[in-house]
């Protein structure tokens, strides 16, 4: 069930049985030279969307802008200051509790989001601690990386045992492939397994990784593999999201 393509009728029959919501949450941020500025947005995306299929899960619309300044420096960027996204996601929360939500999975699809998004879970559960009053229920956060779970780094491991890296990954590129096969496209990586390093700001990216990967080969990625990530994906967070909803 997606929130954004139901009635509010039916958002409220929902929460007769249930007070859990997915919220996908990624970034619009380069990913070398063929993947798509939407890849961490549209990954958590995709897999929630499935997992609804396999679940009785509701999915929110997706927070597909994050924290992203260190990728400013190639065309198409879109990023969010830490204090911003912050408030964003306490609106966001804010708006949900009160229609009776309280216990929300934020599927992530950005590294990049990870701090920022639990300094937000710091200041929601302030908020409840400031007040000093007395709730009927408890609001609960998770935050799960869609790559983090262990079936799907083995499953990743396996497609692409040299060269997966750690951006504008070789899986992240198969999934969004897997989801918009008219958007594949063929280009020569050069060196073929770009370097890795740490980074800071948008400059110092573009200087150490001057096509936008590092440490990955997104050459190998296909559709085909991208479905398999996808499914492999959307199961584990069933599963994952069905003992979240009953904790």
């Amino acid at each position: 069930m997606l929130l954004a393509q139901s009635s509010w009728m039916e958002v409220e029959d929902y929460l007769k049985h249930s007070d859990s919501i997915v919220i996908p949450i990624g970034s619009i941020e380069q990913h070398g030279p063929n993947g798509l500025l939407g890849t961490d947005a549209i990954c958590p995306e995709v897999i929630a969307h499935k997992a609804a299929t396999l679940t009785q899960m509701l999915v929110g619309p997706t927070f597909s802008v994050g924290c992203a300044q260190h990728h400013l420096a190639f065309a198409g960027t879109i990023t969010l200051r830490p204090s911003t996204m912050i408030a964003s996601i306490l609106d966001w929360t804010a708006s949900l509790q009160r229609h009776g939500f309280e216990r929300i999975y934020w599927l992530n699809g950005h590294g990049g989001n990870v701090a920022t998004v639990n300094a937000a879970f710091a200041e929601s559960y302030a908020q409840r601690s400031f007040s000093g009053e007395q709730q009927a229920t408890e609001l609960l956060h998770k935050l799960q990386n869609w790559w983090q779970f262990e079936s799907v780094a083995t499953l990743c491991k396996q497609l692409y045992p040299v060269g997966d890296g750690q951006h504008a990954t070789a899986s992240e590129v198969s999934v969004t492939y897997a989801a918009y096969p008219e958007a594949q496209k063929q280009v020569t990586m050069e060196p073929k397994i770009a370097p890795t390093g740490t980074i800071t700001h948008a400059d110092d990216y573009r200087r150490q990784f001057p096509d936008g990967r590092i440490g990955s080969d997104p050459s190998q990625s296909s559709e085909q593999d991208g479905k398999q990530i996808i499914q492999t994906a959307a199961e584990a967070v069933a599963a994952d999201f069905e003992r979240f909803a009953k904790s």
